[in-house]
């Protein structure tokens, strides 16, 4: 890690300006559109504001926000985690443009650190989540949920073991599973709650998906074994609201864990094929696409939903690619 973070401070201050200038020069036309969006099968929630007091840390106001701790620093670049200003204005990021993987049962996304889950008949939930740490990792695939279990014993791996723990946690405060768990078809891996809420939104476990206490409360009772699970790793989304394009895009899994660890984005890409994905999604609309915009949503990478079409009557504006 050693190195990493090496690379990670020599581009800091030349990535704090550039984002700087980028969000005061041309601020998201979508921001306050979607407070209150309208109906779209593209889109879970509604985006939100909170001024930040003296006494806030953005680790501890994550869980009160019900958003994750990566997710909220993403979409507020340049404010202190550990002593963000008194009345600052946060963005609360509790919008999200859904996966593309199909929308049954419960599908994980690790590129935006969420769950979704598609009850028939229901609007689909998002739920923020707790992923693997560094030099661990939850498979991508599709599996189901074998068993649930209120109030589980937790039986730590090898590594746990290594790392101190006993031979068995029974259910309480000590607990890391919390009150709730869902068992996998994948042996090892599950979906539980937690007993340390500042672990969500973040690189926190050895490859099990943590949720909220309250969210996993609510998933329990909704879910039945044999619900199928699809992990994906996408954190370029998009979708349609209104007529329109939008763009997520979110840290990738190195640019996220260095959020996690730094509490800051000090290496700044844009998604590779960026342009294309948005061409195609696009389709006979390709025209309207605003590639700026495009641009400084892949190089922000807010997790942000963004407008990237122009009004049908406006002029475009020079194309740029941003892929590489």
């Amino acid at each position: 890690m050693t190195g990493r973070r090496s690379r990670f401070a020599r581009s800091a201050l030349a990535v704090a300006l550039a984002l700087s200038a980028c969000r005061s020069a041309h601020p998201p036309p979508s921001r306050y559109f979607l407070e209150a969006p309208p109906p779209s099968p593209d889109l879970v929630g509604k985006l939100a504001f909170r001024d930040a007091r003296a006494e806030d840390t953005l680790i501890d106001l994550a869980p009160e926000l019900g958003v994750g701790y990566v997710e909220l620093l993403a979409a507020n670049p340049g404010v202190d985690p550990w002593l963000p200003p008194d009345g600052t204005r946060l963005v609360v990021p509790s919008v999200r443009l859904l996966p593309s993987a199909r929308r049954e049962g419960i599908v994980v996304n690790l590129g935006d650190l969420h769950l979704y889950y598609f009850e028939p008949g229901a609007s689909p939930r998002a739920y923020p989540i707790g992923i693997a740490k560094d030099g661990y990792a939850t498979p991508i695939g599709v599996t189901t949920v074998k068993s649930k279990r209120e109030k589980p014993v937790w039986v730590p791996g090898p590594s746990a073991r290594h790392d101190g723990y006993p031979e068995m946690v029974k259910p309480g405060p000590d607990n890391p599973l919390g009150e709730y768990a869902l068992y996998l078809g994948w042996p090892g891996y599950l979906i539980h709650g937690t007993n340390d809420p500042r672990g969500v939104g973040r690189h926190s476990s050895r490859g099990c998906i943590r949720l909220y206490p309250a969210d996993i409360a609510e998933l329990y009772t909704r879910v039945a074994p044999g619900t199928t699970v699809r992990v994906v790793n996408e954190p370029v989304k998009l979708g349609w609201i209104a007529g329109d394009l939008y763009l997520e895009v979110n840290p990738d899994a190195e640019q996220s864990l260095e959020i996690d660890e730094t509490g800051k984005l000090a290496s700044p890409r844009a998604p590779v094929g960026l342009r294309e994905q948005v061409t195609r999604a696009a389709g006979k609309a390709a025209g309207r696409i605003d590639w700026a915009r495009v641009e400084r949503a892949g190089l922000r990478r807010s997790g942000v939903p963004t407008l990237v079409m122009r009004p049908v009557n406006e002029r475009p504006s020079a194309a740029k690619p941003v892929s590489r």
